[in-house]
């Protein structure tokens, strides 16, 4: 279907514009298509008034072909073409297309084209025609409300999302703040393990060594440069001095209170220190006192320079407690030399000056243990008797120090006044078992005698749990006298100690020894009586007869270059001279 219109005023472009109205109305245009309709049309209508001339509209319907399955969708063109002048200037045809629904009542659809010529119904027909725009603007203000309606929803959200954000801004910072609190705890962990660690290995440093001198050697190789630029030890001496000028100020408070001080223009704030005003030894840089405490006074104060500006409160902490721990080492340590000398002391003083019998050469050496205080427990002696016999011994007393080498003094003794009732080697020992047993019953000991007669050419020997004697023939051959010892003295048992007898020819020689000679804890004590055999046997007769202090020293220089010593060492030979 198809209408025309011609347009050469503004009565025919009104009769068009409400004609197009009505018919876009029919059509079923929706009415937001058909107030854009008329409103570009009636805006192109005033556009040809304007230019003049005659002009053409034409309203026609049509389909628009869609995708299957979709159905052919109805619409209808409008299409205005210029007037011949207008065409002539270039003026193109202009043209719109809006959807409408297939009428179903063509009469209608006629009646709508038809406008009638009377002005009132002219106006009617207009009237009519703005009811589509007070639809329009019905609808636009339904949309306006609804647009209103959405954006207070769109403010409440952007609110909503403004107070998520700022949420977010807080679980994030309370976040960063539990990560950060997470940090430095893991750091503060990691600092006290690494102090821990530290204490425990200096510790065992320190406390390795018996000699307090190395301890106080030990002790600035440990804190410099970590926790100290530097460190100076000033040890008490005997008669308990304290620091003259040379030591700072607050080394002699240290001293004299026993509290670590602090000296420095500011306040340290150390947990358990005291602080003073600056040294004037080293008034630029702050100083830490540490006194170095005992059960009776301090043994000295260390005083320590930052390896900074300042210490940590917790690195204070440690450093005062490890000097407590070095205190205790050194203390120690200077306890255990004390008792060393004193006992090295007394077992040197007990040591018999050997005699020197007609026919009967004697040499010993008594060597203490370098290490530890394996001192005070072994000895050597020698004597004569009533009847011109020479007795020889060689003992060791279990356990160390003091208490050792006061027994064996008393062992010493009583084996002296034994021997002057006469007996033999196995008598005398049955003898002084039942002396310590009796005497010290929680106390051991090993011992070898030995007798020789100037009459009499054999020796007559005894052992009570000792390493057998070692026997040189004048030939130059070895042998070890293994004939089964007794028991250990004073063990809680009786017993009778034997004696075993073997010829003794002219240039032989007899060593009695105890077991810090020939035992080795790596290798047992037969390969060192061996090694002693292979000793003894290596020299010639001529060397035995001329110089036994020379050959008792060619013995020990090879048994005891192989390690240090950790026991005392006895050695006593005896060597009957040869007759030519």
């Amino acid at each position: 279907m198809t209408r025309t219109w011609q347009i050469s005023d503004v009565t025919d472009a009104a009769v068009a514009r409400v004609a197009a109205a009505r018919l876009a109305t029919a059509f079923g245009v929706p009415p937001v298509e058909r107030a854009r309709l008329t409103a570009s049309l009636g805006a192109q209508l005033r556009l040809c008034l304007t230019k003049g001339g005659t002009w053409r509209l034409a309203l026609e319907t049509g389909t628009v072909s869609r995708p299957a399955p979709q159905a052919a969708e109805r619409v209808l063109h409008a299409v205005v073409t210029p007037s011949p002048e207008a065409a002539a200037a270039g003026q193109p045809p202009w043209r719109v297309t809006v959807p409408c629904p297939e009428a179903d009542d063509v009469g209608a659809i006629a009646d709508a084209g038809a406008v009638a010529d009377d002005p009132v119904e002219l106006a009617q027909a207009l009237l009519g025609a703005d009811e589509d725009t007070a639809l329009v603007l019905e609808r636009l203000t339904e949309q306006e409300g609804l647009v209103d309606f959405h954006r207070e929803e769109l403010q409440q959200t952007n609110q909503g999302v403004v107070a998520l954000h700022a949420e977010l801004d807080a679980a994030g910072r309370a976040q960063r703040e539990a990560f950060a609190a997470e940090r430095k705890a893991r750091t503060e962990a990691e600092h006290a393990r690494r102090r821990l660690t530290f204490l425990a290995d200096a510790s065992a440093v320190l406390t390795a060594s018996l000699d307090h001198h190395e301890i106080v050697r030990r002790l600035p190789e440990l804190l410099v440069p970590e926790y100290a630029t530097g460190v100076d030890i000033w040890l008490f001496d005997q008669d308990g001095d304290r620091p003259g000028p040379a030591h700072a100020a607050a080394a002699v408070v240290a001293a004299r209170t026993g509290r670590p001080q602090y000296a420095a223009a500011h306040p340290g704030g150390l947990p358990g220190v005291d602080d003073q005003p600056p040294s004037a030894l080293a008034p630029d840089r702050p100083l830490l006192c540490i006194p170095l405490p005992t059960r009776q006074a301090p043994l000295g104060v260390v005083t320590l320079s930052p390896p900074g500006d300042r210490w940590d409160p917790d690195d204070a902490v440690m450093l005062v407690e490890l000097t407590r721990r070095a205190s205790i080492a050194i203390d120690h340590a200077q306890r255990y030399q004390h008792n060393r000398d004193i006992a090295e002391t007394l077992q040197r003083a007990l040591l018999t000056e050997l005699p020197t019998p007609p026919g009967l050469a004697l040499a010993a050496r008594y060597l203490p243990a370098t290490h530890g205080l394996n001192i005070g427990g072994d000895w050597y002696d020698a004597f004569r008797q009533p009847d011109g016999g020479v007795i020889a011994v060689v003992g060791d007393v279990t356990g160390h120090g003091l208490r050792a080498a006061v027994m064996m003094s008393q062992l010493r003794t009583a084996l002296r006044a034994y021997a002057v009732d006469g007996g033999s080697p196995g008598q005398l020992l049955t003898r002084l078992h039942t002396f310590l047993h009796h005497l010290q019953p929680d106390l051991f000991a090993t011992a070898v005698i030995a007798r020789f007669h100037p009459d009499d050419p054999t020796v007559t020997w005894a052992a009570a749990g000792h390493p057998p004697p070692v026997l040189r023939t004048p030939d130059g051959g070895v042998r070890t006298l293994d004939a089964k010892p007794g028991a250990m003295l004073g063990i809680p048992m009786r017993q009778e100690i034997a004696d075993h007898t073997v010829p003794m020819a002219p240039g032989s020689t007899l060593a009695l020894y105890t077991d810090g000679l020939v035992e080795r804890r790596a290798r047992g004590i037969d390969p060192g009586i061996a090694r002693l055999a292979d000793a003894l046997g290596s020299f010639g007769p001529a060397e035995l007869d001329t110089d036994l202090e020379g050959s008792a020293d060619g013995i020990l220089r090879p048994m005891l270059s192989d390690s240090e010593r950790d026991d005392d060492v006895c050695l006593l030979l005896c060597h009957l001279r040869g007759t030519g």
